[in-house]
């Protein structure tokens, strides 16, 4: 026989679940869906992490390369004063100028350092200070 539909209702199949065991079966399905969802981001931060030590492995080999490209060009400053002076007077000469640009750079260095004290953030914790002053007042 066929089922009678009464208008604005519809019959209830006898295979559909109720809210209450929907319900229930998403609370259990929750938990196995966050723990999948914290298992791809673990392997994605994985993936990531492997491609940015493999990036930084390349700029260290880069940086060693680079590092003894200025010994050998050091070494050809000298050689080449050695042509005009003799190799102890050039050897020194190479070595001053390299001093000196040291000196530049630890002083330079210095002055930034000291500008960037104190560590504290004076702007931020001066903002904060006026946030709370502002709500005292405010809760007077």
């Amino acid at each position: 026989m066929a089922q009678q539909a009464h208008q604005g209702t519809r019959p209830v199949a006898a295979e559909e679940p109720t809210i209450g065991a929907l319900v229930h079966d998403l609370a259990q399905e929750i938990p196995q869906l966050v723990r999948s969802e914290i298992r791809l981001a673990q392997a994605e931060v994985a993936e990531k992490g492997r491609a940015v030590g493999t990036g930084l492995g390349m700029f260290s080999a880069a940086g060693l390369l680079a590092f003894f490209a200025l010994g050998t060009l050091v070494a050809a400053a000298v050689l080449g004063l050695a042509e005009a002076l003799p190799g102890w007077a050039s050897a020194l000469v190479v070595a001053a100028v390299l001093l000196a640009g040291a000196g530049v750079a630890a002083l330079t260095g210095r002055k930034k350092v000291t500008e960037g004290q104190p560590l504290k953030p004076e702007r931020a914790v001066a903002g904060v200070q006026k946030d709370v002053a502002a709500v005292k007042e405010a809760a007077r």
